[in-house]
């Protein structure tokens, strides 16, 4: 592997030209956070493995093929952006939607679409308030418990979309709660960023 992988064993394999955007990527992420708190400050010494490489990881879990992806609860580009800097070079017809209802973090993420020339869109509103998406792929990144996630999921995939949640320990505990009220066909993956966490895949979600 190249690129990402020079900084981290978790890598991605991507071109030079997409790991400058990352980096291009993280460095605007640096500078912003200084006025605004896109990400804590004492991640930002392991902005790659933190944030970057915690989510490129999602993008090999999506379905070949997809042309629309939604980001909900964008916030500093966390999985949206990093999705879009690599559809670029290897999906360049699939275009991202981040849905973020903070202002200020919305005029970030519009910074970095025109900075980085990535096919993205911003919605600044909640994502409750806005027409569903019918996306290909859905995921969201430290926004709330699987219960939480799952009615945004199932309005705003297409019928055959895929969700993408990455979790934490909890995991387990979460999607026993979850089961009580949906139906949901789900695949769990290792992070390759933190042993103690796992990403979720989820289809066919149904109320019970």
């Amino acid at each position: 592997m190249m690129g990402i992988t020079s900084r981290s064993s978790a890598g991605i394999d991507v071109s030079r030209e997409t790991e400058a955007k990352l980096q291009a990527f993280a460095d605007l992420v640096t500078r912003w956070t200084s006025s605004i708190n896109l990400v804590s400050r004492s991640s930002i010494a392991e902005i790659w493995d933190r944030h970057i490489i915690d989510s490129a990881q999602l993008y090999d879990l999506a379905p070949e093929g997809w042309q629309t992806w939604a980001d909900i609860g964008s916030g500093g580009g966390f999985p949206g952006i990093v999705i879009a800097i690599i559809a670029t070079e290897r999906h360049p017809t699939g275009h991202v939607t981040l849905i973020e209802s903070d202002q200020r973090k919305s005029a970030f993420l519009r910074t970095a679409i025109r900075e980085l020339s990535v096919q993205a869109t911003v919605v600044a509103s909640r994502v409750e308030s806005i027409p569903p998406l019918a996306a290909n792929v859905l995921s969201a990144r430290a926004l709330g418990s699987l219960s939480d996630l799952l009615p945004i999921a199932r309005r705003h995939l297409a019928p055959s979309g895929q969700a993408i949640f990455p979790k934490g320990r909890k995991a387990d505990e979460e999607i026993l709660a979850a089961q009580a009220a949906w139906h949901f066909e789900i695949d769990s993956h290792p992070s390759r960023t933190d042993p103690e966490a796992q990403i979720l895949t989820i289809k066919n979600i149904t109320h019970v």
